[in-house]
């Protein structure tokens, strides 16, 4: 019987050296347990054991693993693979990152630039007036750095209300150069008449449009942009299922229970389980293609007029064409301003001088020219190296189960690989392709269908493509929504009110109520307000009779017959003045 215990005893020590190639049983196994901080030291046994208790990593020979150990794997082997999946995104992740933030910073340091530009000419062209015109100049390109940006602003109002404010100035100082400074009520009368005399042309409409145009351009590849790294993001953070969990579970870590803590898997093995795990993430194949493309097609089109920089660096040129259009127009505005606004109201105290404008002899001394950035600075520049970039992930996503298999997890050619189960020289079951479909015939993963939060990626680069290639452009907002400042709409539209209008709330005269498009050959938008100012014969307008009183910008209108006369009162402070009716 001694005898008999001797030779089992030499059998099982033999067979552990056989299986796990060390007198030390699982000491190599505790090392790599410790070293990859897999999980406590103490769950695993001291001595190899019988895993009839496992659940994946199963085997007849006597193993190094536990229950509780098998379940740290499966944790360790998820962690290893979003790794992995993080590394491999990360040079696509920050070059994207990157070159928002470098679009960023470009488009303010345009507006910083296209703003100095602009003051520039002031100073050298239009000097006597350039001091009061800076204020609006700096709300001009902070409104349109704030559009370009994403903020919803309407960029036909803020432009107009840009030219609104200069009206007076160029009144005072180059239609009517002698007249000095006029009142503030005078300069409010005369700023409220610029839409209705147009003293600058087609040139707010067209600067209005080159924003819109080539800021649409411009936002939607910041937009694209930051989808891009949504994309990533989630694709970092998938949540595999149960079947991947498991599978690469079996690929990774059941060899350790064996003892084969350097094994590889085979290549076509890590193919089906990688390929099973990403099946859903090589969905967005396709549309992350088309991604690419649609956005060297909007950049090559984002030139000239559609290009952000080019407009910005621009805007000088044309504030100087439409100083020029009211110069060349100045009989015609003299005369409706002062039918609009009467004589001309100047400052207490102030004499008249002649204070000719210093355009004269100085126009030509500032070139009119768009300035030229330095090649390396401009958003072309920065498109064309961003776009060079991102060509060399055209197919990450449709490559990416291949990718890692080839340059991080497989074994090389010729070595013994682990196939599942055991050690051997190849790989003999079949090996599928990339996609859900393909993954029916995959004989280690199985895959039940789309993941919910790729679909829902997959539907955002499908709209982000068709916006990308014009066919989705929304008419109104901005990113989601693209303002461009619609007046065509008829009718009367609800605003604000008070309790004199029938709703709720009290309301103080500086509300604009309700908005009217007067339907005539030369129709203008008007503002209509409830005030309290009177006839010059004391008869008070009444609530009934609102509809004959017009505002504009503030200024209150009244027609009431050809040569009436009124008392006018603005809602910031009073002035009097005659009027015609205009209508």
């Amino acid at each position: 019987m001694r005898h008999f215990w001797t030779n089992y005893l030499l059998s099982v020590l033999c067979l552990c050296n056989v299986v796990f190639g060390s007198p030390n049983k699982c000491d190599e196994v505790r090392k790599v347990y410790q070293l990859r901080q897999i999980g406590p030291i103490q769950l695993l046994p001291l001595s190899p054991r019988p895993g009839v208790d496992l659940l994946v990593c199963t085997t007849k020979n006597q193993t190094c693993c536990t229950k509780k150990m098998e379940e740290k794997y499966q944790w360790a082997a998820r962690r290893d693979t979003q790794n992995l999946l993080q590394t491999s995104s990360s040079s696509l992740k920050f070059l994207i990152s990157r070159h928002v933030a470098a679009f960023q910073e470009i488009f303010e340091v345009l507006m910083r630039q296209a703003e100095n530009h602009t003051n520039a000419l002031l100073q050298e062209s239009y000097s006597s007036m350039a001091d009061q015109a800076a204020g609006p100049v700096r709300e001009l390109f902070t409104d349109i750095g704030l559009f370009l940006l994403g903020s919803e602003l309407n960029v036909d109002e803020l432009v107009q209300r840009f030219f609104d404010s200069l009206f007076p100035l160029v009144y005072s100082h180059l239609i009517q150069p002698g007249v000095g400074d006029i009142s503030p009520g005078y300069a409010e009368c005369v700023r409220a008449s610029t839409r209705i005399i147009k003293p600058f042309g087609p040139t707010p409409s067209m600067l209005a449009h080159q924003v819109i145009r080539s800021g649409v351009s411009g936002k939607l590849v910041l937009q694209a942009l930051h989808l891009g790294i949504e994309v990533i993001n989630t694709t970092d953070h998938l949540q595999l299922s149960r079947e991947c969990r498991r599978a690469l579970l079996k690929m990774h870590y059941c060899p350790h229970c064996q003892g084969l803590t350097q094994s590889r898997p085979c290549m076509g093995y890590c193919l089906n389980v990688m390929r099973g795990c990403l099946a859903s993430m090589a969905e967005i194949d396709a549309h992350w293609r088309e991604f690419v493309h649609s956005l060297e097609r909007l950049s090559a089109q984002m030139q000239g007029p559609q290009d952000v920089e080019h407009v910005l660096l621009g805007v000088h040129v044309l504030l100087h064409d439409a100083f020029g259009y009211a110069q060349r127009s100045g009989p015609r505005l003299s005369t409706q301003v002062h039918k609009l606004c009467g004589p001309v109201s100047r400052k207490p105290g102030q004499s008249i001088s002649i204070q000719r404008s210093s355009t004269r002899g100085r126009k030509d001394s500032l070139s009119l020219k768009a300035p030229v950035r330095l090649s390396g600075d401009s958003l072309a520049v920065k498109r064309r190296d961003f776009l060079n970039g991102l060509r060399l992930f055209l197919t990450y996503y449709g490559g990416l189960a291949d990718q890692l298999c080839m340059s991080e997890l497989a074994s090389s050619d010729g070595l013994s690989c682990w196939n599942g189960t055991n050690m051997v020289k190849s790989y003999t079951l079949r090996v599928v392709g990339n996609g859900i479909k393909a993954q029916a015939a995959n004989p280690e993963v199985k895959v039940k269908g789309a993941d919910v939060v790729i679909s829902q990626l997959i539907d955002k680069l499908k709209h982000i493509n068709q916006l990308l290639q014009g066919k989705s452009i929304p008419k109104l907002g901005t990113l989601d929504q693209i303002e461009t400042g619609s007046g065509d709409l008829d009718g009367w539209y609800s605003g604000d009110c008070d309790d004199e209008d029938g709703c709720g709330g009290s309301g103080g005269g500086d509300v604009v109520r309700k908005v009217l498009r007067v339907s005539k050959a030369n129709s203008v938008s008007v503002r209509i307000r409830q005030c309290g100012h009177k006839f010059t014969n004391g008869t008070t307008i009444s609530h009934q009779s609102f509809m004959q009183t017009i505002e504009l910008n503030g200024i209150r209108i009244f027609s009431a017959g050809s040569g009436s006369h009124l008392e006018h009162t603005t809602c910031r402070g009073g002035s009097k003045w005659g009027s015609n009716n205009w209508f």
